[in-house]
């Protein structure tokens, strides 16, 4: 199996690239994109709501679907749907072109996020060690490059289809041939000797009855971690550059830095983030990310020039970037018998962080104060803290949090790798 988890790995981390790469050259594109359709700044906020709200209907039926399918086939067509639904968006010519690609778009990127974390919890119990964080490395990887490819399009004023052709013709086969490769949970199990999936503890059996049912009394606190976690992204995302430049008095310039300085350090972040699991174990890690993340919102509120800004967006990067990846991996440790479906529903908490974050932040700017609108994510992030203990691995079993070695007990035997 040493062969078949490595290559399962290697090619889920690609996904995970591919997939941060599509995101990336979308959401940077967006002022182009709206200049292509005739967008008016009324109607922008529909259509980027609108593809959250699809995503998370595509992360419901996904929920649904791997009940007879397996993830990673949900996972091998996804992908180029998201792909060609971009070029889509580069290619059309009228608003209603526009509006059929982003919704194609969202039901897909739903259904992909999905069945990507999917079949990273379920490599992870195979491993029996901490390896969730280094695939959302290679999606913060894949938003560094998608990004870059971006600035180069808008820097030679590349008709947005110019821009996106030559990236889909590159990833679209190669993912599809790095699909052969993906390890579904059955793959695992089947081929581990001694593990059944009806093998699981008093404990587990508790939180599902090993026909995929999953309590959400017991998920909800991770379901607010997670929440919490993308408002914070999402502030970043949307009001870091009108931030520096309005309220710091940076140049237009200077005011792209703080995401990008947010790429970079969400990236040096997860490639690191497993050893601090392994070494200090998940509750510590969730723990010290979010007390990073919300000094990084207190320096951001109070930063009295550009460049003290811009050390609260790196603190924020440092922070944030632990608890997606945890939230993942903790709702397939909490419901091992179920794990498919308790990461379809956290999923969902993805697009309602966005769909909050974004919109909050600007009425609070708007009524009161930018610096002031700051200080609420500071403080909603700071609900990790409060739920840091459902981040603890087999409660019943270890104490302290640390990562251990998964066995038979909870139908996710270690491998030895």
């Amino acid at each position: 199996m040493t062969d078949v988890l490595r290559r399962g790995r290697a090619s889920l981390a690609f996904a995970f690239l591919v997939q941060g790469v599509a995101f990336a050259l979308l959401v940077t594109r967006i002022p182009a994109i709206q200049d292509r359709y005739g967008v008016s700044d009324a109607l922008l906020p529909a259509f980027l709501a609108a593809v959250p709200v699809l995503a998370g209907i595509g992360s419901v039926a996904t929920e649904r679907l791997v009940k007879g399918v397996p993830p990673s086939r949900v996972l091998r067509w996804s992908q180029p749907v998201v792909l060609l639904a971009l070029l889509g968006v580069g290619a059309g010519e009228h608003m209603a072109g526009l509006a059929v690609a982003l919704a194609v778009f969202g039901l897909a990127v739903g259904a992909l996020d999905a069945s990507m974390n999917m079949l990273g919890v379920s490599l992870q119990g195979a491993y029996g060690r901490s390896i969730m964080l280094s695939f959302h490395a290679a999606y913060s990887l894949g938003g560094i490059v998608g990004a870059s490819l971006a600035w180069v399009g808008a820097h030679w004023q590349l008709a947005l289809w110019v821009s996106y052709l030559p990236v889909v013709l590159v990833l679209m086969p190669a993912a599809l041939i790095g699909s052969r490769w993906y390890v579904d949970q059955e793959q695992q199990e089947g081929r581990g000797k001694g593990r059944h999936r009806d093998g699981v503890s008093g404990a587990a059996s508790e939180r599902g009855d090993g026909t995929g049912s999953v309590s959400f009394k017991l998920l909800l606190p991770l379901c607010l971690v997670m929440t919490v976690a993308y408002i914070g992204d999402s502030t970043v995302s949307n009001w870091s550059a009108k931030y520096l430049q309005d309220v710091l008095g940076s140049s237009e310039q200077t005011a792209t830095v703080p995401y990008n300085v947010y790429m970079v350090t969400t990236l040096l972040g997860r490639t690191i983030g497993d050893f601090g699991v392994r070494r200090f174990g998940a509750v510590v890690v969730v723990r010290a990310g979010a007390l990073v993340a919300a000094a990084g919102f207190a320096v951001v509120a109070g930063a009295p020039g550009e460049w003290v800004g811009m050390l609260g967006f790196t603190l924020l990067g440092l922070g944030l970037c632990v608890l997606v990846p945890q939230t993942f991996a903790a709702a397939g440790r909490l419901f091992p018998e179920a794990s498919d479906v308790a990461v379809a529903r956290l999923n969902v908490f993805n697009y309602v962080g966005f769909l909050i974050g974004s919109p909050l932040v600007g009425v609070l700017g708007d009524v009161w104060s930018y610096r002031g609108a700051m200080l609420v994510p500071m403080v909603l992030i700071l609900v990790a803290l409060v739920y840091a203990r459902s981040f603890t691995p087999e409660p019943d079993r270890y104490g302290g949090g640390h990562e251990r070695p998964r066995t038979a007990d909870v139908g996710r035997g270690s491998h030895g790798l």
